[in-house]
């Protein structure tokens, strides 16, 4: 392959190549068949094979966050900022820069991960910019004269004195010291007309994690175990990612969510996730709930469209969440109606405090064979919701799969109300399908059917 070759060819083509080549097992007799500079060269390129999510977002941040599951490949994203600003290459850096913090949980943690490590500074790069590793002094030395120096966050004191232009952070969530190792490296990151920190963490919901991502000058990148399968084992992924997907454990570890549950709340994820189950069970009674919204268009709040069955056993089980957001009430009719059928419901049970007979009209103009039960509210949510939530903690309601958003709601819903202020809409119309299925005095086990 000549330079020539690649003219006229876009990054996207050379990517999806290289990327083929090196599925294929034949990196090494590409690169060695080959005399020719455009060959290492593309293969150095990290633009061209990263992930949109692997490089540094646009606009003015300080602090780039990099939220990402097992194996995503955050640890690649974050050494190629550090060669990149060192190099000062677009679209890291305008300029290089000449001294860089490398903090880790530990220093060892930091040495295998970072320096060491399959996707460490160590590995990758352009030929002509491979660093020297100077394991009795904790660094590494580039050929352009910049250093990078490691730090523990067991030890928050060795970063008063040193300055940087740039830092990575790795695994910041598992810092034993993270608020003073935090505050002590920003004060050492003043070197040059423009300071920046990258941190590279599988999310935990610590304080310092909440500080950042609620910091107007912290850029937040999400990514997803599953987003580089291509580059991780088989096995892996049909065992360690099938058992924990959609689990709380799966979210924060894979997905790479960001996870809170208030103490105030009244479910907790580990209670979801304990009485959890794969598939639904045959179901006797079905019926599915909508918490209507008071008004329509841009600003109206979500419509909660839940479905809960009772089984065998007399436990209930959600089936679906297919809430709408937005949505005019023929949408969100058309949409309740769907799911009616989808899971052969004997029921729509419908709130009608805001839309009176309103809400009764759209349903029965969307399907007028569809029965539908009118209820009202005469209590709070949070009192509405607490006898359904103690059904919860008896082990009386399983979540079959996983319905995120619902249990996210769910997990923060507290006297005070959802942390954004928003109506808890999805917790609405699950309280409204286990009220009519199991708190009802004339409620009694049905008579099941088996779907085939």
């Amino acid at each position: 392959m000549s330079a020539r070759d690649g003219e006229g060819i876009s990054p996207e083509v050379v990517r999806q190549a290289l990327l083929l080549a090196c599925q294929e097992g034949v990196e090494e007799q590409v690169v060695q068949g080959s005399t020719d500079e455009c060959v290492l060269r593309l293969l150095s390129d990290w633009p061209i094979w990263a992930r949109a999510d692997q490089l540094p977002p646009d606009g003015d941040w300080v602090t780039w966050l990099v939220l990402g599951g097992r194996g995503a490949g955050k640890t690649r994203a974050g050494a190629e900022w550090v060669r990149g600003v060192v190099a000062g290459t677009a679209p890291y850096a305008i300029q290089p820069v000449g001294r860089v913090a490398l903090i880790g949980e530990t220093f060892s943690e930091a040495r295998d991960v970072m320096v060491e490590g399959v996707s460490g500074l160590l590995h990758g790069g352009a030929p002509d910019m491979k660093p020297i590793w100077l394991p009795s002094r904790n660094r590494l030395e580039w050929p352009n004269g910049a250093i990078a120096q490691l730090f523990s966050a067991t030890d928050p004191e060795s970063l008063r004195g040193p300055q940087f232009g740039a830092a990575w952070c790795d695994e910041l969530a598992k810092w034993p010291y993270a608020q003073a190792t935090w505050d002590m490296l920003q004060f050492g990151l003043r070197l040059g007309e423009r300071p920046r920190q990258v941190v590279t963490t599988t999310p935990r919901a610590t304080p310092l994690m909440r500080q950042l991502v609620a910091d107007e000058r912290c850029a937040v990148s999400r990514m997803k175990t599953q987003d580089n399968a291509a580059f991780l084992a088989p096995n892996f992924m049909r065992t360690v990612v099938a058992k924990y997907q959609g689990t709380r454990l799966g979210r924060q570890e894979l997905d790479g969510d960001l996870i809170e549950d208030r103490d105030d709340a009244l479910w907790s994820r580990a209670e979801l996730d304990h009485y959890r189950v794969p598939d639904e069970p045959a179901l006797g009674r079905i019926v599915v709930a909508i918490d209507p919204p008071a008004t329509s268009g841009a600003r109206s709040a979500a419509c909660g469209i839940v479905a809960v069955g009772v089984g065998e056993d007399g436990r209930g089980y959600v089936i679906a969440d297919r809430t709408v957001e937005q949505a005019s009430p023929s949408v969100w009719a058309e949409r309740a109606v769907s799911l009616f059928h989808a899971v052969e419901a004997d029921l729509v049970i419908a709130e009608v405090n805001q839309g009176g007979e309103m809400v009764e009209t759209v349903l029965r103009e969307a399907d007028p064979s569809v029965p539908v039960k009118a209820v009202r509210a005469t209590r709070g949510k949070w009192s509405r919701a607490e006898p359904v939530a103690l059904l919860y903690s008896k082990g009386r309601v399983a979540h079959v799969g996983t319905h995120a958003a619902l249990e996210d709601q769910m997990c923060n819903f507290a006297p005070s109300g959802t942390p954004d202020g928003a109506s808890p809409d999805r917790i609405d119309a699950l309280v409204w399908a286990l009220t009519e299925l199991m708190l009802q005095p004339q409620a009694r086990p049905p008579r099941v059917r088996k779907f085939g």
